[in-house]
């Protein structure tokens, strides 16, 4: 049962994945443009290139032969992992998935136009002028997005055409990759926002965590909750449109499906990533048998998961720098967001530099089953506004 795994990207969530590999007696390069990311801290061995360098990417591959490869980001020349994947290497959940999932164009039109999965109305923009005829059609407020990018980066909100000039500029600065594209969607007035956790395997039924209702800020998550309260309809409706965009898209793994809830327009699918999710942090406060990352290596590996147990309520909260700081950072008020009691823990990613509104660490907690929601959310984000990040 043992394999090596290559992880390409190495951040916060590649850490703990890396965690529970080792767990399991794997052996695990971690991948990054930059030494000292997070997971690498935990791996077996590494490697500094640039994943958009296609030639590095396979050499890489070549000096490490791997059996499976975890993309954990979206800045990869995703696709050269066909031509991997054809020489016989697992790719988490497949090529097909992580070329589509990685470019917002590829996974809205196989969710709306070949699915037929309710989505924000959308059109892309190539130049500043489409972008203006594009908001025009679809109206204002609208949001502009880049087509690959990620937590929140090049997003915004445009609610007049005196904002289309900054939304292309922001857009463009914002997007990963060489494409210069932006998705231009209907603004939607949801109620809420969730993250369905999605695990697909090699041989069994696909399974659904219980949800997380999550808060952005700028596209970003800030904190995130399980469980929060949805109407069942709502829920049925999510777990039908992720089962059929995953299976759709084929592969073993965890997926973090988004949705939009209104409470009455329905459900809107809203993106998709093929890879344990920031909001689903949450589940390392012990909410459910196993956490998002336990579940995506079970799934990987091809090992049985039985259930997925819904076991204590949770919440996370993200702990920023409020700075940029080169050299290695310092933290205070460690001890203080302990304090607020035995079912609160913290975890320090270990980046080894931060820059203003970079995630460095996260505060979660739990509660019984039952118990109020709205305090524990309060007592979570009040344990993270009480760390700071120091030079």
């Amino acid at each position: 049962m043992t394999r090596k795994i290559m992880l390409l990207g190495s951040g916060e969530l590649g850490k703990e994945f890396v965690i529970a590999a080792q767990r399991l007696g794997q052996t695990v390069v971690a991948c990054d443009k930059y030494p000292g990311a997070p997971a690498m801290q935990v791996a077996d061995a590494c490697e500094v290139f640039d994943m958009l360098d296609g030639d590095a990417l396979e050499a890489a591959v070549a000096k490490h032969r791997p059996d499976i490869i975890v993309p954990e980001i979206e800045a990869i020349r995703t696709e050269r992992l066909y031509d991997i994947e054809r020489q016989g290497v697992q790719v988490v959940p497949s090529a097909r998935a992580v070329n589509f999932t990685m470019n917002r164009k590829a996974i809205r039109d196989l969710a709306a136009k070949e699915l037929g999965l309710k989505t924000a109305r959308y059109f892309y923009a190539k130049s500043y002028d489409e972008l203006c005829s594009a908001a025009a059609r679809i109206g204002f407020p609208c949001v502009v997005k880049p087509l690959m990018s990620s937590s929140g980066k090049g997003q915004s909100v445009v609610k007049g055409p005196e904002e289309l000039e900054h939304a292309w500029n922001y857009g463009c600065e914002g997007s990963r990759g060489d494409i210069r594209e932006l998705i231009v969607e209907e603004f939607i007035a949801f109620d809420s926002e969730i993250t369905l956790l999605t695990v697909t395997q090699k041989n069994g039924p696909t399974l659904f965590c219980p949800p997380i209702g999550h808060v952005q800020k700028g596209g970003d998550y800030r904190e995130s909750f399980q469980s929060p309260q949805i109407a069942p309809e709502h829920l049925a409706e999510a777990q039908r449109m992720a089962a059929a965009v995953t299976e759709a898209l084929t592969g073993a793994g965890i997926w973090g499906v988004e949705f939009f809830l209104s409470h009455e327009n329905g459900v809107y699918f809203s993106e998709l990533s093929p890879r344990p999710h920031d909001t689903g942090m949450v589940t390392l406060a012990g909410t459910q048998n196993l956490n998002e990352f336990e579940l995506h290596l079970r799934a990987v590996l091809g090992l049985p998961i039985p259930a997925i147990t819904f076991e204590r309520m949770g919440a996370s909260a993200v702990i920023l720098s409020e700075k940029a700081i080169a050299g290695t950072p310092r933290y205070e008020g460690v001890g203080d967001a302990l304090a607020a009691g035995p079912q609160t823990d913290i975890r320090i990613f270990g980046k080894p530099s931060a820059r203003v509104g970079r995630r460095m660490g996260v505060v979660v907690s739990y509660a019984p089953l039952g118990s109020d929601l709205d305090a524990l959310r309060e007592r979570t984000k009040a344990a993270a506004a009480k760390v700071k990040v120091l030079e």
